[in-house]
C-alpha cells in the first residue's frame, strides 16, 4: 500500500530535494535546472525548497558540498575594481586552500579528476559562482571575459594542482606572502593588460 502525506520526517524531505538538486544540475547546468523542476522531482512544493536551502545558489553549494560560499568573499576580491586585483585574489585563494576548507576543497578536486559527474558539477561551480561573478563585477569587456576569465582559472587550478594536490616542490613549501608576490602580477595581467 502506497503512503501517502508527508514525508517522514525533515531528514528525508532534505535529502529529497538534495539527491533531485545534484540530478537537475548534472543534467541541465546551473542555468538550466530550476527549484520548481526540481521541486516536482522531488516530490515537494518549492516553498519547502527555499526553506531548507534558501536560493539557488545556495542549493548548488549544498549539492557539491562546498566548504566555502564564494558570495561571502568574491565582493572584497572584486568590487574594488582592477586595480590590485591579481593581489586579492591569490591571497584569498591561497588563505582558503591553506585553511581547514582547504582539505574539502582537494577532495573536490580529486572527485572531479576521476568522475564525469563531479567534473560536470566543478565546472558548473566554477562558471557560474566565481567566474561569471567576476567578470560581471569587475566590468569586464564582454568580448574578452570569457577569455580572460578562463587564463585566470587556468593559472588559478595549476597552482592548485602543483601545490596542493601534486605538492610539487619548491611551489608546495612556499610562503603565501612568496606566492602572492610571484603569481598576482600573472593574474592581474591577464585582467587588465590587453590581449595579445
Amino acid at each position: 500500500m502506497a503512503r501517502t502525506g508527508r514525508r517522514p520526517g525533515n531528514q528525508d524531505t532534505r535529502e529529497a530535494i538534495l539527491t533531485a538538486a545534484r540530478e537537475a544540475f548534472a543534467e541541465r547546468g546551473y542555468d538550466g535546472a530550476s527549484i520548481r523542476q526540481i521541486a516536482t522531482s522531488a516530490g515537494v512544493d518549492p516553498a519547502l525548497v527555499h526553506h531548507y536551502f534558501g536560493a539557488k545558489d545556495q542549493l548548488f553549494l549544498a549539492t557539491m558540498e562546498a566548504p566555502i560560499n564564494p558570495a561571502e568573499f568574491l565582493p572584497k576580491i572584486f568590487e574594488p575594481g582592477l586595480d590590485g586585483v591579481g593581489e586579492r585574489l591569490v591571497r584569498t585563494f591561497v588563505g582558503v586552500w591553506d585553511s581547514p576548507a582547504g582539505t574539502t576543497v582537494a577532495a573536490l578536486v580529486r572527485s572531479a579528476m576521476q568522475h564525469e559527474w563531479s567534473a560536470r558539477m566543478l565546472r558548473e561551480f566554477l562558471v557560474t559562482q566565481i567566474l561569471r561573478r567576476a567578470t560581471r563585477t569587475l566590468n569586464l569587456d564582454p568580448a574578452e571575459a570569457p577569455k580572460r576569465a578562463s587564463l585566470v582559472a587556468s593559472q588559478m587550478i595549476g597552482l592548485a594542482m602543483l601545490r596542493y594536490i601534486l605538492k610539487v616542490e619548491p611551489l608546495a613549501s612556499m610562503s603565501q606572502e612568496e606566492i602572492v608576490r610571484t603569481v598576482a602580477p600573472t593574474i592581474q595581467r591577464y585582467l587588465a593588460d590587453p590581449l595579445p
